[in-house]
């Protein structure tokens, strides 16, 4: 007896040691769950998507003059917009309905019955009616729809935005002929998806400053970890690749091309070269990462390799560097509700004018958001001699808005083509201005 218990605790022991050991003697990159990961929990966008359609959904309808919207979701070929109504997951053809009640909007679905219940347990809508096998929603729908005697029905189709294009030419041939007479009273529901996505709720600002803050630290992380003469512009984006790995993100747009790592000339939007990193070297990291699947960020920071003897930049670069962030800030200072996206860039460009920058191709800002190039104006445009060429920078700027932003300054290289310095920040406009998500960046990350 006295035997046995004493193989069971030498046993047990044993097993304690080893798996002390598995835990301690992993390598440092796998060592996963010993670090602080905002983004670790269930998603929080079935909650911010109920808030969205009640809160944003209504003022968005009425400024875009539409009393009725509908979306057509469908298996494999499904509507840009699904995710955004709770038909991400449609199968055969559903069409969701959204309309204006006084105050409010409501919402019917009309999906295949083999669907209905799973969707009715989402609670997004507030009547789901099942369509019996054989028949067709868009014919039960237009028989609905025909009661109430709408205005506008907004449809997504859509020249000037994708996202609000996602209605097949065969789709909608099959609801004009379903609605009959009241097709005259079909329009656009670009304006309306404009105004609903472009405008973020107080929770998703939350979300996106946190995406922002990280994405800032990997950065200042990747370059602390380069070796001169021996790292890559792609080693560093390898490391931020890992990061994302390890942390259980996903790219902020294409992955071939995020992180965009460039040490040389300027190469645009690019994937990042295994061009070995050098003193004297300027670094410039575009990179965003997508967090619960659903918010993208986006920020760009800098680096100078110290060549030997140096303890700080060259004053030319330090010059470069300091006309970027003047720039920046000053785009910060010029938004506010109101403005049109172009006066923005105007205003950054003026400052690229009286610090001697190159011209660069490249409008100051974007929105940011559900993607890196979100739904909103454009600050773009501001040395146009017509900036109504582009409808987006004539937009006004309104609360609630995010937008990724660069200050510029480009400078012509000895050997052949130009450098450019482009810290990029994010900002949200608020009621009477606009504040950055995190602490910008302020002074240029030197390597030793």
């Amino acid at each position: 007896m006295k035997t046995g218990k004493s193989i069971n605790f030498i046993s047990s022991t044993f097993a304690f040691i080893i798996l002390i050991c598995l835990v301690s003697c992993q390598p440092e990159g796998q060592k996963t769950q010993t670090f602080d990961n905002p983004f670790s929990g269930p998603s929080p966008w079935p909650e911010i998507r109920k808030e969205r359609i009640q809160k944003l959904l209504p003022e968005a309808m009425k400024t875009a003059g539409a009393d009725a919207w509908i979306i057509l979701c469908r298996e494999n070929n499904n509507d840009p917009i699904a995710h955004h109504i709770g038909g991400e997951n449609a199968g055969g053809q559903a069409l969701f309905l959204f309309y204006l009640e006084g105050e409010n909007v409501k919402s019917v679905v009309f999906c295949p019955i083999g669907e209905a219940t799973a969707l009715a347990d989402l609670k997004i809508h507030d009547e789901v009616i099942p369509v019996q096998r054989g028949n067709s929603a868009i014919m039960d729908a237009s028989e609905y729809i025909k009661t109430k005697q709408f205005q506008n029905i907004a449809i997504n189709s859509s020249f000037e935005n994708e996202l609000a294009d996602g209605l097949s030419f065969t789709q909608r041939k099959s609801l004009e002929e379903a609605l009959g007479t009241d097709a005259s009273k079909v329009v656009s529901a670009d304006d309306l998806i404009y105004e609903w996505l472009s405008v973020k709720l107080p929770a998703e600002i939350e979300i996106m400053t946190k995406a922002a803050i990280l994405t800032s630290k990997w950065q200042y992380e990747a370059y602390a970890s380069v070796i001169p003469g021996k790292s890559t512009d792609a080693d560093i984006a390898r490391f931020l690749k890992k990061k994302m790995e390890e942390y259980g993100v996903k790219d902020g747009w294409s992955p071939d091309q995020n992180p965009n790592v460039n040490s040389g000339p300027d190469r645009g939007h690019s994937h990042s070269t295994d061009k070995v990193i050098m003193p004297g070297d300027v670094i410039q990291t575009d990179f965003g990462i997508r967090v619960y699947d659903m918010w993208v960020s986006d920020i760009q920071r800098f680096a100078y390799v110290l060549r030997e003897g140096e303890t700080k930049a060259p004053d030319s670069v330090q010059f470069y560097f300091e006309s970027s962030i003047g720039g920046n800030r000053i785009a910060l200072e010029a938004m506010r509700p109101g403005v049109l996206g172009y006066q923005v860039d105007k205003a950054q460009r003026d400052w690229m004018a009286e610090r001697g920058s190159e011209p660069v191709m490249w409008s100051t800002g974007h929105p940011v958001g559900y993607v890196a190039h979100d739904i909103g104006p454009n600050l773009g445009g501001g040395l146009l001699p017509d900036p109504s060429v582009r409808p987006a920078a004539m937009k006004p700027l309104k609360e609630g808005m995010l937008f990724a932003f660069d200050g510029f300054h480009a400078w012509k290289l000895p050997e052949i083509g130009t450098k450019t310095m482009s810290v990029e920040e994010t900002a949200v406009i608020t009621k009477d201005g606009a504040r950055y998500l995190m602490e910008p960046q302020s002074e240029l990350i030197l390597i030793k």
